[in-house]
C-alpha cells in the first residue's frame, strides 16, 4: 500500500494548487481524479471553455458590428463555423488540462484516476481501472460542486441543460431561456446572443447579479438590453416543460400574473452545490450541514482533524481562485507555517462585455451595516483610452469610509476591468486610502485611469476629467 504525507481529493484549481504547493513544501503527495482529465468543473466544463466561447463570440460580433467604424471593410458575408469554435473551445481546455499533467509530474505528485472515497480517517480507497487503496496522514476534500436545478426541473441535457452542455452544443439556439440572471447565465447567454439567438434571462430577484453592487446591475441590464437580451426579473419559475424541440418555462412576475416564455433551449443557471457524493464521508466520521457542505473550522480543518476541505465543497464564494488561496492556505498550515486569507478581498468577476469587477464591501452592504462612506465614480467614457477602443460602456466606483478614507470596496464595469480589479484588491490588502490612489501615477491613455479618477472623486469630489 502506497503511503502519502497528503492525498488531495479533487483536482480542479483549488485541488491542484493544494497539491503543488505541498509538494514544494516537501509533502510526499497523491491526487485523485474521478475523470480522465485533470483540471475539474473551471478547466474542463466551467471558467476556461466559457472564456474560449466568449472570446471567439466577440470576434464575431466585432467583424459584423464595428469592423466598420475602424475603416475595416470585409467583402461578402461573415459566417459563423460554429462547430469550429466548438473545436478551438476544446482545443484551448486539451491544451489546458495537459498542462495540468505537466505541473503534476514535475513537481512529483502522483495522480490516481478514479472515484476517491474514505475507507476511514486514514484510509482512501480508489475506484478506478483497477482498485486500489492508499494510506494519506493527511487528506484534502477538493471535490468541487455541480450545477445546481430547481426541484421540479428535470435536465435532459438535450434541449432543457446546464452550462455543462451549454458549452458544447451542436447548433446555435433560435430562442434560448436562461433560468437566472448570475454570472454563468448571464456569460453564456451573452456568447449566444451574439451568435444570433434570442436570449430571455429569468430571474427570481429584482435584479441581475443580485449579490454585486447595485450601480453594477443597473449598468450591466442596460448595455445588455442594447445588445439585445431580453431580461424577466422578479419572475418565479414554477415549470419547465419540453415537447418534442420545444421548450415551454412558466412563470409568476411580480404582479402575481402567470407568464409563458418558448425557446428551443432553456439553460438552468440557478447556482451550484457542492459536490460529496460518492465521498462516503461517514466512513471517515466528517460532518456536511444541511447545504451538503463539509463543516470546516478557520483553518479549514474538518472535525477529524487530519482531513480538510476546501473550494465550493465548504462555505463561501464558489469561485476558483478562492479555492487556489485555500489549497495554499492548507498546505503552508500543514508545513507549520501561519497563512492567512482575507475573505473580504476576495474579487468577484463576470466575463461579460463590458466586463464586471467587484472586490469588498457593496454600497449596499455599508448601507445596511451602518458605515458612514464616502463614494466616488467614473464613467469610462470620459477616458481617451476607452473613446480609442470604442469601449465606452461602463464606469468605477470607489468607496472609502467616511472617517479615515480607506478604501472599503471598488465596483467596475468596462473593458478589462476583470484585470484592473486587481490594483484595488493590492490596495485594500495594504488598506489604503482612496487619497493614497488618487496620488498614484497611472499610465495614459489606459483604462486604469478611471480608478485614479473615481478615487479623487471620492477622496475630494474632485476628478480631473469630468
Amino acid at each position: 500500500m502506497s503511503k502519502y504525507d497528503v492525498a488531495v481529493i479533487g483536482s480542479g484549481p483549488g485541488g491542484y494548487v493544494a497539491a503543488i504547493r505541498c509538494a514544494q513544501l516537501g509533502m510526499k503527495t497523491a491526487i485523485i481524479e474521478k475523470y480522465n482529465t485533470l483540471g475539474g468543473t473551471c478547466l474542463n466544463v466551467g471558467c476556461i471553455p466559457s472564456k474560449a466561447l466568449l472570446d471567439s463570440s466577440h470576434h464575431y460580433e466585432d467583424a459584423i458590428k464595428h469592423f466598420a467604424d475602424h475603416g475595416i471593410d470585409i467583402p461578402g458575408e461573415v459566417k459563423i463555423n460554429f462547430k469550429k469554435m466548438i473545436e478551438r473551445k476544446q482545443g484551448v481546455v486539451d491544451m489546458t488540462t495537459k498542462g495540468i499533467v505537466f505541473l503534476m509530474d514535475k513537481n512529483k505528485i502522483d495522480v490516481y484516476h478514479g472515484i476517491g472515497s474514505f475507507k476511514d480517517a486514514t484510509h482512501i480507497e480508489i475506484d478506478g481501472e483497477k482498485k486500489e487503496t492508499i494510506e494519506a496522514t493527511n487528506t484534502i476534500i477538493a471535490t468541487g460542486s455541480k450545477p445546481s436545478t430547481l426541484p421540479f426541473i428535470t435536465i435532459d441535457k438535450e434541449r432543457i441543460i446546464t452550462s455543462t452542455e451549454a458549452l458544447s452544443l451542436t447548433e446555435i439556439p433560435k430562442h434560448m431561456i436562461v433560468i437566472g440572471g448570475g454570472v454563468i447565465g448571464l456569460e453564456l447567454g451573452q456568447v449566444y446572443r451574439r451568435l444570433g439567438a434570442e436570449v430571455s434571462v429569468v430571474e427570481y430577484m429584482d435584479r441581475i447579479i443580485p449579490t454585486m453592487d447595485g450601480a453594477q446591475s443597473k449598468e450591466l441590464t442596460k448595455v445588455m438590453k442594447k445588445q439585445g437580451v431580453k431580461f424577466y426579473v422578479s419572475h418565479r419559475v414554477s415549470a419547465v416543460e419540453r415537447k418534442g424541440k420545444e421548450v415551454t418555462v412558466t412563470a409568476t412576475n411580480k404582479k402575481d400574473e402567470e407568464v409563458t416564455f418558448t425557446g428551443d433551449y432553456c439553460l438552468v443557471s440557478v447556482g451550484r452545490r457542492p459536490y460529496t457524493d460518492g465521498l462516503k464521508l461517514e466512513n471517515a466520521g466528517v460532518k456536511a450541514n444541511e447545504r451538503g457542505q463539509v463543516e470546516v473550522n478557520d483553518h479549514l480543518q474538518t472535525n477529524v482533524s487530519n482531513i480538510y476541505a476546501i473550494g465550493d465543497v465548504i462555505r463561501g464564494a464558489m469561485l476558483a481562485h478562492k479555492a487556489e488561496e485555500e489549497g495554499v492556505l492548507v498546505a503552508e498550515i500543514l508545513a507549520g507555517q501561519k497563512p492567512h486569507i482575507d475573505y473580504n478581498l476576495i474579487p468577484g468577476v463576470v466575463y461579460t462585455w463590458p466586463e464586471v469587477a467587484s472586490v469588498g464591501k457593496t454600497e449596499e452592504q455599508l448601507k445596511e451595516a451602518g458605515i458612514a462612506y464616502k463614494s466616488g465614480q467614473f464613467p469610462m467614457r470620459a477616458l481617451g483610452r476607452s473613446r480609442a477602443s470604442g469601449d465606452t460602456d461602463g464606469f468605477v466606483k470607489v468607496l472609502s469610509d467616511a472617517t479615515t478614507d480607506e478604501v472599503l470596496g471598488v465596483h467596475m464595469v468596462g473593458a478589462r476591468v476583470a484585470d484592473l480589479i486587481t490594483e484595488a484588491v493590492t490596495a485594500m490588502e495594504f488598506r489604503a486610502s482612496a487619497e493614497d490612489i488618487a496620488r498614484m501615477s497611472h499610465a495614459h491613455p489606459t483604462y486604469a485611469e478611471a480608478v485614479k479618477e473615481a478615487a479623487l472623486a471620492a477622496t475630494e469630489n474632485r476628478p480631473l476629467h469630468i
